[in-house]
């Protein structure tokens, strides 16, 4: 009969299944042979992809969005107090060496685990550096106020009035890499009345196991907030992600990783109609004028080279006017950001930037990426229009080198190719900086370094990640994601006159 439903039992070899309207995918033997009464597909409708959800993985899931879902109806109830006081036990508990000891064991674990995979654990280790950062940004929410129940506008009437009063949101979920740290990070959402769901990279998660047991549930049992207020989706299943993402009770999706993870997880919760806010692809570009100043550059290029991270330098573009001159300044400072690191940098340059470089930046060197030291030519080549494409190095520097006629290009090309992450100009001229900051596509712009582009480090505000323009502008805030931005307006009418109607105008 048609429009008959029928819940899915089973899938065959070759079953074709139709995307985006009018294409189609097919269901290959390893999907076909798991598939088991239960289990769930999700087709990635903008890929085709079949996301293949277990059933017990499925539950796992639905457990703790439930648990976080009535935590939410209850924090009405919970005031500014005790959320104060939830940040302060749980900053306490990690400062306690007894309590840390169990969350350390369990990392040194998890370290171990992921030697022995071959994975980097450059993000992984929970050393005495990042315990300190989670200890701060906890006790940084604890002095904040999330702002809930104020009201930001009244527009008063004849006998009544109406108020805009600032709210929770609801349940956000999060799925991010293995970094120990956005965990605690994560919470940061209850200081606006929300609640969070989040699930960990699966290295990291006897970590995030430890911290819930010894330092988190407790926290949330001493400050009587609801218990699921965090709540974790306990399993190693990446399945467990794309089900947390597909629960239509979450308010807002948060993906934060690598790009083609982070792109697919928000298309499974904007299939489910949830808002998302993405912080997975990255690379900054700076762009070279006619009227940079050569040491400007120079700092520009270096300061942005010190470690791998989303804001970190990924696309140079330097006009063919000063192609002679700034491209040794840019080659200096890359190999300056490599020693610095004890490693050999590496460049990927575009046909005419290749044709200017000199031969000792042909030669094969050992590089440091995140599979291990390797044998490789120090430059490889790369086509004008792959600009975009992010590189993900351990130790040795990677940068894609392009030359373009003017700023206009360079603009072009990043609307075009990048993620719409963080642009800087290097320029002496105030109209550039104008023209460029108006053209650009990005919500980070500046002038020098790219690693100024942090929630933490620029507006003193813990940061839950930050977010490009890869997918169109945000709605209503900017790409920092904080935990005192992801609030709701409720709306509230006052009447003092019991006599106010529609019908006398």
């Amino acid at each position: 009969m048609s429009g008959e439903i029928k819940e899915l039992q089973s899938l065959s070899p070759g079953m074709p299944i139709v995307f985006g309207g009018n294409q189609v995918t097919y269901v290959d033997d390893e999907l076909a042979e798991a598939f088991q009464p239960g289990d769930r597909l999700i087709v990635a409708q903008d890929t085709g992809a079949l996301l293949h959800i277990p059933a017990d993985v499925a539950q796992i899931a639905a457990d703790a969005v439930g648990e976080a879902y009535r935590a939410f109806q209850q924090m009405g109830s919970v005031d500014d107090d005790q959320v104060t006081s939830f940040y302060e036990e749980f900053a306490s508990r990690l400062a306690d060496d007894a309590v840390f000891e169990a969350i350390g064991e369990a990392n040194a674990g998890d370290v171990t685990r992921a030697r022995e995979r071959g994975r980097s654990t450059t993000r992984l280790v929970l050393d005495d550096r990042m315990r300190r950062g989670m200890i701060d940004g906890l006790r940084g929410w604890a002095g904040m106020s999330g702002g809930v129940g104020e009201v930001t506008r009244r527009v008063e009437h004849d006998g009544w009035a109406v108020e805009m009063v600032r709210a929770g949101l609801g349940v956000i979920g999060f799925v991010f890499e293995g970094r120990p740290n956005v965990f605690a990070d994560a919470t940061g959402v209850l200081r606006s009345g929300n609640t969070v769901v989040f699930r960990i990279g699966s290295d990291a998660l006897g970590t995030a196991k430890a911290i819930m047991e010894h330092a988190l549930e407790p926290a949330l049992a001493t400050s009587e907030l609801p218990r699921g207020a965090a709540s974790l989706v306990a399993t190693p299943s990446r399945a467990a992600g794309w089900a947390m993402f597909d629960d239509r009770r979450l308010a807002l999706a948060v993906a934060r990783g690598s790009g083609p993870a982070v792109s697919q997880l928000g298309g499974v919760a904007r299939q489910a109609g949830t808002p998302v806010s993405l912080h997975g692809t990255g690379g900054a570009w700076i762009v070279a004028a006619d009227s940079a100043d050569s040491d400007a550059f120079r700092m520009a290029v270096f300061n942005s080279l010190d470690r791998k991270v989303c804001n970190t330098l990924n696309t140079c573009c330097i006009v063919k006017s000063r192609a002679e001159d700034l491209i040794p300044v840019f080659l200096e400072a890359l190999e300056a950001a490599g020693e610095r690191r004890g490693a050999a940098s590496k460049l990927d340059a575009a046909p005419e930037a290749m044709n200017r470089l000199a031969d000792s930046w042909r030669e094969e060197t050992k590089i440091v990426g995140s599979d291990g030291v390797s044998l490789e030519p120090r430059t490889e080549p790369i086509d004008a229009d792959a600009l975009g494409e992010e590189w993900e190095w351990e130790e040795s520097p990677e940068v894609t080198l392009h030359l373009v006629d003017d700023i206009d290009e360079a603009v072009e090309l990043f609307n075009d190719q990048s993620p719409r992450f963080a642009a800087s100009l290097i320029s002496k001229d105030a109209d550039e900086h104008e023209a460029f900051y108006k053209a650009i596509d990005s919500p980070f712009v500046g002038n020098g370094f790219t690693r100024w582009v942090d929630g933490q480090y620029a507006l003193n505000r813990p940061e839950l990640g930050l977010s490009n323009w890869q997918y169109g502008r945000l709605f209503g805030r900017g790409g920092v994601l904080s935990g005192d931005s992801a609030f709701t307006l409720r709306t509230r009418a006052i009447q003092t006159d019991p006599n106010v109607n529609r019908i006398d105008g």
